[in-house]
This record gives C-alpha cells, structure tokens and sequence, in this order.
C-alpha cells in the first residue's frame, strides 16, 4: 500500500554528477565577487541587432566577452599540475546548461561551448539553439556533447559515488588537458535574469572560473550627475585562489565589468572581430 504522506520523485541522471561536483568543490580554495553591470546601453544594442535581423542571444554573448576578456587575464584559466606548475590554455572552452524536456520534466543539461574566444557572438548563439533543438533520448543522457564521452558518462551513472568521485579527481581533475577537454575551463551558469528582487546566486563549481548570472533589475543609478533606472545585472564571479592572486582577480573583474557594460561586440556582423 502506498503511502499517502509523500510522493516519490525520480531524479534526472545530471543530478548525479551535480551533487559529485558539488562534493569535489569543498576541496577548492575560491575567493568570490559579488558585482552589479549596468547593462542598459549593451542590451538595447542587443535590441537593435535583433531587430535587423541579426540572431544574438544574451547568453551567447556574454559568453564570448568573458572568454575574450579570460584571454586577456591568461592566469585565470589555469589548472594547477602538481604543486608549483600550473598549465594555461589559449583556447577557452565554456561550460553552460541549457534546460531540455524529458520525459515531460526540465532538466538542465550541460554542454561545451569550445574555443569560445575564437567565435563571434552569432556563432556561438546558433551553437546554443542547436543544443536547444538537439533531441533527448530519455534521462540517460546527461550531457549535450553530440554523443562525446558518452559511454565514460553512462559508466559513471551506475558507479557509486564514491566511485565516481575518485575518478574524477584520479583520471580528469589531475590532468589539466584532460579536464580542458571534457569540461572546459571556465563555467557560466543562469537561473534567468528576470526578477523583481536584487538576487545573486553562489554556484558550485570546479571551474578555475565560475560565473553566476543573477537577476536583471531596474536601480536608479547616478549618472552624469542625475539619477535616473537604469538595467542593472547581478553577476557572481568565482575564482580558483590556487591559480590567480587577489589583485590580478580586481583586474580580471575590472575588465570583464567594463566590457559589459560599453556593450563591446555588439555591432553589424560585418563587423564582428
């Protein structure tokens, strides 16, 4: 007889590897900022891109910013090897979730934006629908890599955690090339920008980088001496202390903030460096 008390919930296979994550981020040494980006001249660019019929989402650019400004801060995306070496890579690969239906139940599945530094805004847009519009076969599928890893990913979902959790550290955390390769280096992960309360989020990650989008709220702001709405982000930005000291981690955050919020990339296609 069932009982009437509670309902039983099956849990999606990403779940999983969410809370192994989780358990392999108490080991990192973060340090964390907790910033606002006025985003309103960038978003009407945005605007106004769409409406010339130029197909660039919020997402994929702001992707691309911050892979180019991680470019531009190389100690930012630097995996420790051993005690003193620490391996930076040129190309920036970006780690997201994009939310898919299965089995009728949302489910946020991760995916690889690779060399994000190397592609325009546009690119990486139409790289993102098509994770969206990419075809789910059950919940056994937990990432969107077009079948890569697959079978190390389903051997994972019937090991037991610790299991698993020795693997990753073992076989992916302690070799930088591996790690770039499956996961990336750098991570950005959203709950929707849309709210009316001034939230941040405090994500968990294994990322030397980690960006957490927050929600996009109307503030008065002081400008040119008047204070006027204006659209402003709550971005949360974690870094591995390991790899990058206090000081160049300002610059880092400085650089990115500033990029936000000229709106830099957000002009004709033709134009797109």
């Amino acid at each position: 007889m069932r009982d009437p008390s509670f309902i039983t919930l099956q849990s999606p296979a990403v779940r999983l590897f969410t809370a192994d994550i989780g358990k392999l981020s108490r080991e990192k040494h973060t340090i964390r900022a907790l910033v606002e980006v006025d985003l309103t001249d960038s978003l009407e660019k945005i605007r106004l891109l769409r409406k010339s019929g130029e197909k660039v989402s919020f997402l994929a650019w702001f992707i691309k910013v911050l892979a180019d400004t991680v470019t531009d801060h190389p100690p930012v995306n630097g995996i420790q090897k051993g005690r003193r070496s620490l391996h930076v890579f040129k190309n920036i690969h970006v780690s997201t979730v994009v939310e898919k239906t299965v089995n009728g139940e949302a489910v946020p599945l991760p995916m690889v934006v690779r060399e994000a530094n190397h592609k325009t805004p546009i690119q990486i847009s139409a790289e993102l629908q098509k994770a969206v519009d990419q075809s789910v076969e059950g919940q056994g599928s937990p990432t969107l890599d077009n079948g890569a890893n697959d079978i190390l990913t389903r051997l994972g979902l019937i090991m037991p955690q610790w299991l698993r959790v020795f693997v990753l550290r073992t076989f992916i955390l302690a070799n930088p090339q591996r790690m770039q390769a499956i996961m990336g280096t750098v991570m950005v992960t959203s709950l929707g920008t849309l709210g009316r309360q001034s939230a941040w989020i405090l994500p968990t990650s294994i990322h030397p980088l980690s960006v957490g989008i927050g929600t996009l709220t109307k503030k008065p702001t002081l400008v040119q001496g008047q204070i006027i709405p204006r659209q402003i982000l709550h971005l949360t930005i974690t870094l591995d202390h390991d790899v990058i000291d206090g000081m160049p981690a300002r610059r880092f955050v400085d650089d990115l903030v500033t990029r936000l919020t000229r709106g830099d990339l957000l002009v004709s296609k033709t134009k797109f460096s």
